[in-house]
């Protein structure tokens, strides 16, 4: 069994790395884990090369440099990392809890849940040609914007992803058609009126029929307008299926929080039902606000946790720390 550390976060996506570098300035010795072999999350993941364009003094920042910069900063008080290790169970014990993996067990005085939307698989279609094409044109997320240069690319869906593929791929793919299956979408509005603002080939009430290959590779696209019926064939190099994901908390939902739906409820001061077990981020429903799966409502959520973490380890500590200008 390992040593104790005062505050064992779970999950090394943006909201976990921001709350270590917090714990740092609290003067906490912190542990991450997260079942992806580096940090990052869904940005590392599945938007390495995607724009961000909500967070705080970065009018646009690229997600796998987002990463860079908050391991950066979180590693200012190296915290202990185990990558490619998800904790199982969650035992109460007189350290605070102790953490199981299939590798090791880890005490801790208190824990923070990060975990956001946990595991997930992306969304598919049924239809021909899409299981025999995935990975050969067929993609569900994009790893490396240059392997699209001067492709021929269809983006499927109306959400944020698919909006901001197209709007990334612009000036790097040779064409870029968006399709959606009804008028309105659920991206931001500022990501959409830039999307008709661009050369995007927007074709709303259309949907995926088929895709066509020569055997090793993507080469055609069906669509169909889903109001008259009519069909046209497109030439692709790359079909992206934007369509999300499903998700769920994996083995944390099992660990005796409350849940609303797949949600873990937190109190104002990012409490659970647990003594000291925190959660913040995606994963959260916080009381009198719901779940708003925001880059920056994890950040701050990460700090409130964090500071009242520390009240909880320290009684006499105070939950406002003063400002990160003052430390020394």
């Amino acid at each position: 069994m390992k040593e104790t550390v005062d505050l064992s976060i779970i999950g090394a996506g943006p909201t976990g790395l921001f709350a270590a570098f917090y714990a740092g300035l609290r003067h906490m010795r912190v542990r991450i884990f997260d079942t992806l072999p580096e940090p990052g999350g869904q940005l590392t993941v599945l938007y390495p090369e995607k724009y961000v364009y909500d967070v705080p003094g970065f009018p646009r920042i690229r997600a796998r440099d987002l990463v860079k910069a908050l391991k950066e900063q979180a590693d200012a008080y190296q915290p202990e990392y185990h990558l490619d290790e998800q904790v199982l169970r969650l035992e109460p014990s007189e350290e605070g809890y102790r953490l199981h993996t299939a590798k090791d067990v880890y005490p801790t005085r208190a824990v923070l849940i990060a975990v956001g939307i946990g595991s997930f698989t992306p969304n598919t279609l049924d239809r021909p040609g899409i299981k025999e094409y995935e990975g050969r044109g067929v993609l569900y997320f994009v790893r490396s914007m240059d392997e699209l240069r001067d492709h021929r690319v269809l983006v499927v869906g109306g959400g944020d992803s698919a909006v901001d593929w197209a709007l990334g791929l612009v000036g790097m793919a040779r064409e870029v058609t968006l399709i959606h299956r009804r008028q309105g979408f659920r991206a931001h509005e500022g990501s959409v009126k830039a999307l008709f603002e661009s050369p995007v080939r927007v074709k709303l009430h259309y949907e995926l029929k088929e895709v066509r290959g020569n055997g090793d590779r993507v080469t055609q696209a069906v669509i169909f307008q889903n109001q008259t019926g009519e069909e046209e064939t497109l030439d692709v190099d790359t079909v992206i299926l934007a369509l999300g994901f499903k998700a769920n908390l994996g083995p944390v939902a099992e660990w005796g929080l409350e849940l609303e739906g797949r949600h873990i409820k937190v109190n104002a001061r990012m409490e659970t039902n647990l003594p000291g077990v925190y959660a913040a981020g995606d994963a959260v429903a916080q009381e009198g606000l719901g779940n708003l799966k925001l880059m920056v409502v994890g950040f701050g959520q990460a700090a409130i946790a964090v500071n009242a973490a520390a009240t909880y380890l320290n009684p006499q500590a105070r939950l406002f720390p003063g400002h990160s200008s003052n430390q020394g």
